[in-house]
């Protein structure tokens, strides 16, 4: 009998001690790194899918229950998730860690005004900036702090799989860098403004949105000055979130013989973006296709 007592122990010990953080994140990407960093000392959940709008998430209260149990929030922060507060609050965990990734993010697009004349525009800048793969390395480092503050213990842990993680992700960046170098100065047009870091990184210039200002539909006089402008600009590439009406941009091509491409903004957005990883190689090889294609 001793000795089955002591067998569950062990089990209950062991049970405890694997996945024993529990984090919740926004964001399909931040699960992903959260993961990667977290290994088999974290359970990992999110609650916005890589195929929906992260601006506008209908607040259910699964939500809430899954911040209920959760150890750690991890939010990209730069009033992306204007509904997260909402489920923060309607969690009633008191010892919920909310982390804003975003602190240490070398912000673009600060607005020097924000009100509703200027469309959805974030007071804090633009707040896409998981889209430039550097700066995963801000995010990891954050991440590793919210884990060793639940986990004390695992710190070693964590930095050692987020140091595997952020080497392979070096390589990675080194070759995607390669692959667009030929594009450099080339100009596109976005739906949104998902893509400022993205295409910052790379040294491509956005011409405009197919979005007159952000969060507004597309109007027939904005899409007539934009078949205008593609044409004059010779531009041959139009990006497309997978959340979001292609009609406008297809009406754009169509006119000019640019081609519309639907990148991931989120990990999930297409069936080829798995991780991180495999998503910014489909955005890179998918974007630099359709620039060889007519370079």
């Amino acid at each position: 009998m001793k000795t089955l007592v002591t067998v569950l122990l062990l089990a209950v010990a062991a049970g405890s001690a694997a996945g024993s953080v529990r984090v919740v994140t926004t964001l399909q990407d931040l699960a992903d790194i959260a993961q990667r960093i977290g290994g088999d000392r974290v359970v990992v959940d999110f609650i916005v899918r890589g195929d929906q709008n992260p601006h506008f998430i209908e607040v259910k209260p699964s939500y809430m229950m899954k911040l209920r149990a959760a150890d750690i929030f991890l939010m990209i922060g730069m009033e992306l998730e204007l509904w997260a507060p909402q489920i923060i609050d309607g969690s009633r965990n008191a010892k919920l860690d909310v982390v804003d990734l975003s602190k240490n993010i070398e912000k673009l697009e600060i607005p020097d005004r924000a009100d509703a004349s200027q469309g959805d525009v974030h007071r804090s800048g633009n707040p896409h900036y998981w889209l430039d793969p550097r700066n995963m390395r801000s995010i990891a480092e954050s991440v590793i702090e919210s884990l060793s503050r639940v986990s004390p213990a695992d710190e070693e842990y964590f930095r050692a799989n987020a140091s595997g993680y952020l080497e392979e992700l070096d390589g990675r960046i080194r070759q995607w860098e390669q692959i667009m170098k030929p594009f450099a100065g080339q100009r596109v047009v976005t739906f949104h403004k998902s893509w400022s870091y993205f295409v910052h990184w790379l040294g491509i210039n956005v011409a405009a949105q197919v979005e007159p200002k952000p969060g507004i539909q597309p109007t027939p006089g904005h899409t007539a000055e934009l078949i205008d402008l593609v044409k004059k600009g010779n531009i041959k590439a139009i990006i497309v979130e997978p959340f979001y009406d292609i009609t406008a941009a297809e009406r754009i091509a169509g006119s000019t013989g640019a081609r519309v491409i639907r990148l991931a903004s989120s990990v999930g957005g297409v069936a080829q973006a798995r991780d991180y990883l495999s998503m910014m190689e489909y955005n890179i090889t998918t974007l630099a296709g359709a620039l060889r294609e007519q370079h």
